[in-house]
C-alpha cells in the first residue's frame, strides 16, 4: 500500500508508522473511504486493533488476544453453566525439525499446524499460538460427550496432513492434545483452567506424544434420599425417572 503523506499526517495526526504497521499484515486501504474522515480513521483504529490480536506468521489470535477470551469464558461458563472446553496441543518433537531441517521448515510446519487447527473447529471456537510450538483452543458449549471426538480429529488430521518444505522434502507431523472443561457454575480462574489442561497436555506427552488426554468433569450423582428432598414438592411426579432417565445414575470411577 503506497502510503499518501497527507493521508499519514492528517489533522496534525502522525500516522505513518500505523498505516506502515498495517501496510505489513496485508491490511488494504478502504477505496470507497475518504483519507481523513471519521470512517476512515476508525477503519485505521479497528485494523490496527486486529493487527495487534493477531499472530503474525499463522493469522490465529495471539496470546494477548487469548487471554481475554478464556478469561470471559471462564465468567460465562459461571454465570449459566453451558459446558466449555479448552483443548492445548503442542507439536512433537518440534525442536528436532528446526535442528534438522532449518527454521524455515518450522515456520512452515507450525503455519500447517495452524491451518488444521482451524479446519477442525466452529466459527464460534476460538483457535489461539500461544507460544512457540504450542496452541490452545477455547470450544463454548461443548458437552462433555463431544470432547474426546473433537480433540481425536484435531490430532488425526494433522497427522495425515505431511508438511511440504523447501527442496521437496515432505515431514510427517504429530501433535500431543491436552484438555478440560471449565467448572461449572463456578467463579473459577483461567489460570486454574488452563493448568489442568496443561496437566493432561503432560501426560499425553509422557504415554508416548500423538495422543489426546482429557480432564473429563464427573457425572453428578443424586441419591434417593437428595432426590426426595429435591422434589418433595411435586408429589408423586418424579422428574427424574419420568423423564426417562435410568436409576440410579451411574457413578464414575476415580
Amino acid at each position: 500500500m503506497a502510503l499518501n503523506d497527507d493521508a499519514a499526517q492528517l489533522g496534525g495526526l502522525r500516522l505513518d508508522k500505523a498505516l506502515n504497521l498495517l501496510a505489513q499484515a496485508g491490511w488494504a486501504t478502504p477505496a470507497d473511504l475518504e483519507p481523513g474522515s471519521t470512517e476512515w480513521l476508525q477503519a485505521v483504529i479497528d485494523g490496527l486493533c486486529d493487527v495487534s490480536s493477531r499472530d503474525a506468521l499463522t493469522g490465529l489470535a495471539n496470546r494477548r488476544q487469548f487471554e481475554g477470551a478464556i478469561a470471559r469464558e471462564v465468567d460465562r461458563v459461571a454465570r449459566n453453566g453451558e459446558p466449555a472446553l479448552l483443548l492445548v496441543a503442542d507439536i512433537d518433537h518440534f525442536k528436532k525439525v528446526n535442528d534438522t531441517w532449518g527454521h524455515a521448515a518450522g515456520d512452515e510446519v507450525i503455519k500447517s499446524v495452524a491451518a488444521c487447527l482451524q479446519d477442525c473447529v466452529r466459527p464460534m471456537d476460538l483457535v489461539a499460538r500461544i507460544g512457540g510450538e504450542e496452541f490452545a483452543i477455547i470450544l463454548p458449549n461443548c458437552p462433555p460427550a463431544f470432547g474426546q471426538t473433537v480433540s481425536e480429529r484435531i490430532r488425526q488430521k494433522v497427522a495425515a496432513r505431511p508438511v511440504a518444505i523447501v527442496g521437496g522434502q515432505q515431514l510427517s507431523v504429530t501433535v500431543s492434545i491436552g484438555g478440560a472443561f471449565a467448572p461449572q457454575w463456578v467463579r473459577s480462574t483461567p489460570a486454574f483452567w488452563s493448568e489442568r489442561a496443561d496437566q493432561q497436555l503432560y501426560r499425553a506427552k509422557a504415554e508416548g506424544r500423538n495422543r489426546t488426554c482429557l480432564d473429563m468433569p464427573p457425572l453428578t450423582v443424586v441419591s434417593a434420599e437428595e432426590k426426595g428432598m429435591l422434589f418433595s414438592g411435586f408429589g408423586q411426579f418424579d422428574p427424574i425417572s419420568d423423564s426417562g432417565a435410568g436409576d440410579p445414575v451411574p457413578k464414575t470411577t476415580e
